[in-house]
């Protein structure tokens, strides 16, 4: 992939960066991610398909709820809308081709600024996307997935399709369409819901199950529309439990497949998920990971960490070999992700303020991300891994056990044979020594 650059040069002083190795002291290369190198059959790009997020890395201020903004962009200095979406684009396209991404992941508004009329957002919007086609076609890069902002609006304040005023549903369904226009015009290979408003702060005021049914509805009529206007790719659904509302109905993995299943959407639906919203829903990582994967329906990941001191969702970089490792690990069982990449949904901090943090950051989480799909193939090649935890379960592989699997037992059955067995012994999980075994190849 060459460096594209528009009328000028945002990222002066940074090539492109390129995998040196892990004994290179150049802090702006890679040192694991070789995008050519081949593991268990496929590349690491083909594997991974990292893609960059526009919103955090392209729009990010800084901005807190105790500080203003610290992050300022000269691609953002225009006053016309269409120009300074124009400048944006060139400065994203510059990154990712120096960077070395192959995809990149949008919101409709990281795109280009809406006012509040509808027919004229949907000019800026195409006008944009023409652009980026230009964009994409000039550099290789593509787009993984599109989606629509529908929490930041104060339209939105009390949900967007799930909104107790059908007139603000209906301009969810607008933005919907353009966005999804947008998605496919730019042969986008995925289309994501995140549901950032779609859930209540009280019961007190909320019909959950009309709220709800309404959800599904504007899935269906997003999926019939997008269908016949030729789009191919997958619908995810990207789980979060709370943050900013106190309860999302996308509340974790299992919920949305629920959900998915109780509104007959299973065909065309798979899931986006992201590693902080797993850990603010209470589970780790692996855990959404294997309830996807055991599904089918692990399509994406939204890379990030949270802080461990922090309840709410920072959107760090992943640098977690042992998280990632075993995450991995449950990707590589799947047989990888269907359809979907690696999207660095994370932000640099709002105290980092050089050109060269939004390089480090990425360069850091993609290396971490191509080191740990290196241990993971060694583990799987080793085999122990696998064999500790198959042997587990062998119980269920022949006689009694199997027969259990396959329904053929009552439950007087089961009476009868623990009524003649001795006590069964305790066997052990060996959870330390399966720790040892990854922490052995990292």
């Amino acid at each position: 992939m060459d460096i594209l650059l528009g009328d000028r040069e945002y990222f002066k002083g940074v090539g492109q960066i390129k995998y040196e190795g892990p004994e290179t002291d150049n802090p702006l290369a890679f040192r694991w991610y070789d995008e050519n190198r081949e593991v268990g059959g496929k590349t690491m790009k083909e594997h991974l398909r990292f893609a960059v997020a526009y919103w955090h890395t392209f729009c990010g201020s800084g901005l807190d709820p105790f500080g203003g903004q610290t992050l300022f962009y000269p691609w953002d200095e225009k006053s016309d809308p269409v120009a300074r979406a124009k400048d944006k684009a060139d400065a994203a396209f510059e990154f990712i081709t120096k960077i070395g991404a192959p995809y990149y992941c949008f919101h409709d508004l990281d795109v280009v600024d809406y006012g509040n009329d509808v027919q004229e957002n949907e000019g800026r919007l195409k006008t944009l996307t023409n652009y980026l086609k230009q964009k994409q076609a000039d550099s290789g890069a593509k787009l993984l997935w599109g989606t629509a902002n529908l929490f930041s609006h104060e339209r939105y304040m009390n949900g967007a399709s799930t909104n107790p005023d059908f007139a603000v549903t209906a301009q969810a369904g607008a933005q919907i369409k353009m966005a999804l226009d947008a998605t496919i015009a730019l042969g986008g290979e995925n289309y994501v819901f995140w549901g950032g408003r779609e859930g209540y702060m009280t019961l007190l005021n909320t019909d959950m199950k009309r709220e709800q049914e309404h959800f599904a509805q504007m899935l269906k009529l997003a999926v019939t529309y997008a269908r016949n206007n030729g789009f191919k790719g997958k619908f995810f659904i990207e789980p979060k439990p709370c943050e900013p509302t106190k309860h999302q109905y996308d509340y974790d993995a299992a919920t949305v497949i629920g959900f998915l299943r109780q509104y007959d959407l299973l065909e065309d639906f798979s899931l986006n998920l992201e590693v902080n919203h797993a850990t603010l829903a209470g589970h780790t990582f692996q855990h959404e990971l294997q309830v996807a994967a055991d599904a089918g329906l692990l399509g994406s990941i939204d890379a990030n960490r949270g802080d461990y001191q922090n309840g709410w969702d920072t959107d760090q970089f992943p640098n977690d070999l042992m998280e990632w490792t075993q995450a991995m690990l449950i990707i590589l069982d799947a047989g990888g992700l269907a359809g979907g990449g690696i999207n660095f949904d994370a932000k640099r901090r709002r105290n980092s303020t050089d050109v060269e943090d939004i390089f480090h950051a990425h360069i850091g989480g993609m290396d971490v991300v191509a080191r740990a799909l290196l241990v993971a193939d060694k583990i799987t090649q080793n085999g122990e891994y696998h064999k500790i935890r198959k042997d587990r379960y062998s119980s269920f592989d022949s006689g009694n056990g199997a027969e259990f699997e396959k329904g053929n037992f009552r439950l007087e059955d089961l009476f009868k044979l623990a009524a003649g067995s001795e006590e069964p012994a305790t066997i052990s999980g060996r959870q330390e020594y399966l720790e040892n075994v990854i922490n052995r190849f990292i």
